[in-house]
């Protein structure tokens, strides 16, 4: 099995800009996040989350991660295809 390195994680999500992503973070203990939202952009360390705004406050509309962060597993992310609005693909490294 190919291990999955920052890069090829970095170009995945690239390749993805625009298109619909549930994150599930894993806080301390059993504590787990789950947001869905639109995959905004990338950068050089770190990825943009807009998140759906249903019933976020005015400050959280945006979050970021570190490519490391799907590396180590304390976040996965499912990318949505938007025009089928079925699951495309899931990201697991």
């Amino acid at each position: 099995m190919e291990k999955i390195t920052l890069l090829k994680i970095r170009a995945c999500l690239q390749a993805n800009i625009g298109s619909k992503v549930k994150l599930t973070v894993k806080k301390s203990r059993n504590k787990v996040l789950v947001w869905e939202g639109i995959l905004e952009s990338t950068y050089p360390s770190v990825f943009t989350v807009r998140l759906d705004g249903n019933n976020l406050s005015s400050y959280q509309k945006r979050v970021s991660h570190s490519y490391s962060d799907l590396l180590t597993k304390s976040v996965e992310i499912t990318i949505f295809n938007i025009t089928k609005n079925v699951q495309n693909s899931k990201m697991i490294v």
